[in-house]
């Protein structure tokens, strides 16, 4: 039996997370395979960027999969917890240009130093399947998926709308347009039409949708966001036909449209400045050629689409009402997006914001076509163009169409149908299912990234490049300005042959979206070596039983998280249709700010470690000083820990002063996960003391000597003992119900805490006695093992055990027999006021605990002079005397 630090009571975190490592490691603790005599438990935690260091998100986030991990490990549950890198993407090219290095060295040099702060914190990982997606061991497999995909037509090639910068010469996300400008380069960005590679989803938009009602282990929020961003409408798609300023018929216009119930209201037509209706007119007209010019600058963003002015210009072509034969202008507008729908929207200004607001802009009129069909007064009955906003939103109101020919009196599911019925019995229209979701935009115009592994032959066009031919490898010692991409410069590595026809060809030198490699990393963690992307050991891993993440990704990732496990699953290398099965998102990790102003009103952020400050008796931060100066600096809100605010706290200085485990467990004790996590040293300070004071209790019992086994005798505790052993088993339900189903780890450490306030006021020497507390001590080191791993490994020895790993040790079971109690502590009320208590045994008649009541001292002068009514007895919890 190997014993640590059985001489000493002082707590050293270095030595004993030293040492617990150093097992762990030697022992392969953490490795797994496909065992057969246990339930299986893959719990996952979303993967890393690697900047440089970890920050208190990550810590965060990887401490709740680890507590995770670790408590099913101690049920009983095969448990993998893998970790890897999602190594790609436009950081790592920022960072080249500033540091003037190649972005595949900066980014192998941060995964070596985040892998040893994980390390360092102690988690469960098994790093044998670690990778990094940068790695052409990993993306051959994403590139094969691809080759395939093209070949079944789920990958195709389209001509696309983009931000480009035209100093830097690349595509911009749009978080990278600032006011227009490139933000960089501070270049004017154009909106260019450039060929891009994509994935269908919407193939999948059905069963995206449908999937989501089978996910009830994710959060609500996450899957009404995706609803939404699905997008699902039912509507119809109406031909409107177009005149020229002639009366020439050109090109119809097709829209879709949600409400054709206000068909009759369309004073005008909007189209894209992208819509070759709009270019066909600007071949005349001058100043329309300078406006659809001037729209190619600007955001392709959505949301930037919503919130901006509207801005509009006439086409001078005419559309042609369906119904009325009435022909109202064709506008183009900047709100309208080519890749979005038909790039044409019949626009409805009486009846909808977005058209009210540019038609009043341009003097466009406005008609109500529908109205209240139980108007009730005058004033229900007269309509103007704010109305309807509250008669759409009062779904308890019945509504009809007015102004509206033969279709007066409809209501809207009567108009839709009547409508469908004509349009297509004339060919003019069709009912459709419409999706918001659009097909997945997979090319950037980036050079760190997974290549693309497609050819192009003048004379064969696109080709895929042929599966024996992959890996196509990403160049990784480049010299990387910014300005283009290493690709495009490289001709040894562009020139290449054709496979189809052996003529010279070029490689395609766009690389995939960073989310392609993130979208299936999950599954490559159950099959490390395999020579397909997924083998036959993913139906044993997959899905994912837990996995955790910021909420953030519920939209993007997420979304391709799912759409590509289902791609997997045709291409039949899983047989699983989601691929995670509870869903975690836990909040953001907030902080203090601090700052000084300066004279053109800019703000220099300071650090919280550099500050001084002053509380209140309740805490709260009334004063603050800069430690280097001693002057005051002025204090901001509690923000979001960012780069930006300077308000970020550098986990490996609070795991060099304080030590693993009390960062993991003020981490978990701070906030429920799913809420922001407010970071206070004050509370890291509070952990740090709480573990130091339950080693001096380790300690100290130990020192008086072994408790042998089995020493407990139930049958002969006293009341003092029983009632100590109650403690320890209710502290065990608890926290395994914390652990498992509520996911409530503060609540968890609180309890323990109760248990160990209980252990230092136990005060019996007897062999009895020293048996509980050796019991009690036990329950806690194991209760704390998933959050405190590197102090229960130690102190499991200082319990008199031999060096193991506690994972593989049992959860503390509860015995229900330690939780009777013999005798119960009983609220005595008067008229439902508080005025004392009573101690009575479990067995007590009620006539006894009702006369114990009134005679309780207390309770007794209360009752001076008034008629007793009635007594309630509440059985085990109060007995409430009525009187007056």
């Amino acid at each position: 039996m190997s014993v640590v630090h059985e001489n000493t009571s002082s707590y050293d975190p270095r030595s004993v997370e030293s040492a617990a490592q150093t097992f762990w490691e030697a022992s392969a603790a953490f490795e797994v395979d496909e065992a057969a005599d246990k339930p299986k438990y893959y719990c996952l935690s979303m993967l890393p960027y690697p900047s440089g260091a970890l920050h208190m998100g990550h810590v965060r986030n990887y401490t709740i999969g680890d507590v995770i991990s670790r408590y099913k490990r101690m049920t009983g549950h095969n448990v993998l917890q893998p970790m890897g890198w999602d190594a790609f993407g436009l950081p790592a090219e920022n960072a080249a240009i500033k540091n003037r290095t190649a972005p595949a060295k900066w980014t192998y040099a941060n995964i070596d130093h985040m892998r040893s702060q994980l390390k360092l914190l102690g988690y469960a990982i098994d790093w044998s399947r670690e990778f990094a997606t940068c790695s052409p061991d990993y993306y051959v497999h994403e590139q094969r998926m691809f080759v395939r995909l093209m070949r079944k037509g789920l990958a195709y090639r389209k001509n696309s709308v983009v931000n480009w910068d035209p100093v830097d010469q690349t595509v911009l996300a749009n978080e990278q347009v600032i006011d227009g400008r490139g933000w960089r380069s501070g270049a004017l960005v154009e909106k260019r039409e450039i060929p891009q590679w994509f994935l269908r989803i919407t193939d999948y938009a059905q069963e995206l949708l449908d999937g989501l009602d089978e996910l009830p282990g994710w959060p609500d929020s996450v899957k009404t966001m995706q609803r939404n961003w699905i997008g699902r409408s039912e509507g119809l798609e109406i031909q409107f036909e177009v005149l020229d300023a002639t009366g020439a018929a050109l090109e119809p216009i097709r829209v879709f449209t949600t409400r054709p119930d206000t068909l009759m209201g369309v004073t005008f037509v909007s189209i894209a400045g992208e819509h070759p209706l709009a270019a066909r007119a600007a071949a005349g007209n001058p100043a329309l050629a300078a406006f659809l010019d001037e729209l190619k600058h600007g955001s392709v963003s959505e949301v930037d689409l919503e919130t901006q002015e509207k801005r509009g210009m006439d086409t001078g072509l005419r559309a042609v009402h369906p119904v009325t034969g009435e022909q109202v202008p064709v506008w183009v507008a900047n709100f309208v997006l080519m890749g979005y729908g038909t790039g044409a929207v019949m626009a409805v200004p009486g009846h909808d914001q977005r058209d009210f607001e540019f038609a009043n802009k341009y003097a466009l009129p406005l008609v109500q076509v529908i109205g209240l069909k139980d108007a009730k007064s005058e004033d229900e009955r007269t309509w103007d163009s704010t109305t309807w906003r509250d008669w759409y939103g009062d779904k308890s109101r019945d509504l009809e169409l007015v102004n509206s020919g033969e279709f007066d009196g409809l209501d809207h599911r009567g108009a839709f149908e009547a409508l469908a019925e004509r349009f297509e019995r004339q060919g003019r229209g069709q009912r459709r299912v419409n999706y918001r979701l659009r097909d997945w935009g997979v090319s950037r115009q980036r050079y760190w990234g997974c290549p693309i592994p497609v050819i192009y032959c003048q004379a064969c066009g696109a080709v895929p490049v042929p599966e024996d031919q992959l890996p196509v490898v990403l160049p990784e010692n480049v010299a990387f300005s910014g300005t283009g991409s290493p690709l495009k410069n490289d001709p040894e590595w562009r020139k290449t042959t054709c496979p189809d026809c052996g003529g010279a060809a070029d490689r395609e030198t766009d690389t995939f979206d960073t989310f392609m490699e993130s979208s299936w990393y999950y599954a490559r963690y159950t099959s490390p070596g395999a020579r397909e992307m997924v083998d036959k050991r993913g139906n044993y891993w997959l899905p994912v039983d837990q996995y955790i993440g910021g909420i953030e990704h519920a939209i993007l990732h997420l979304m391709y998280f799912r759409f590509y496990h289902k791609l997997l699953r045709d291409a039949r290398l899983v047989d699983s249709d989601e691929p995670a099965t509870n869903l975690l998102t836990q909040g953001m990790v907030i902080a203090e700010t601090y700052y000084r102003a300066n004279a053109d009103g800019s703000k220099d952020w300071i650090n919280p470690a550099d500050v001084d400050v002053v509380r209140d008796d309740k805490g709260r931060i009334t004063g603050a000083t800069l430690r280097a100066d001693g002057q005051p600096v002025s204090i901001g809100p509690v923000e979001k820990m960012s780069k930006s605010k300077n308000n970020g706290v550098d986990p490996q200085a609070m795991v060099d002063k304080y030590g693993a485990d009390t960062v993991r467990l003020f981490s978990m004790f701070a906030a429920p996960p799913e809420q922001s996590l407010e970071w206070n040293e004050a509370g890291v300070d509070g952990m740090a003391r709480f573990l130091r004071r339950l080693w001096a209790q380790v300690q100290k019992h130990a020192a008086d000597g072994a408790v042998p086994a089995p020493a407990l005798d139930v049958a002969a505790l006293d009341a003092g003992q029983k009632a100590l052993r109650r403690k320890i088993h209710e502290t065990i339900g608890k926290v395994g119900d914390d652990y498992d189903r509520r996911h409530a780890f503060n609540t968890a450490i609180a309890a323990v805490m109760e248990l160990m306030n209980a252990v230092s006021k136990f005060d019996d020497a007897s062999a009895q006695g020293r048996a509980v507390r050796q019991e009690a001590l036990e329950a806690a080191v194991l209760l704390l093992n998933p959050i405190t791993p590197h102090s229960s490994h130690a102190l499991w020895q200082v319990l008199g055990h031999a060096q193991a790993l506690v994972d593989d040790l049992p959860f503390p079971r509860v015995d229900q027999a330690a939780l009777v109690r013999d005798a119960l502590t009983l609220a005595v009320q008067v008229n439902g006021k508080l005025r004392g208590t009573i101690e009575v045994a479990a067995d007590t008649p009620r006539d006894q605990v009702e006369a114990l009541a009134r005679a309780e001292p207390n309770a007794a002068k209360y009752l001076e002079g008034l008629a007793v009514r009635k007594v309630i007895v509440v059985p085990g919890k109060i007995v409430n005397i009525v009187a007056g």
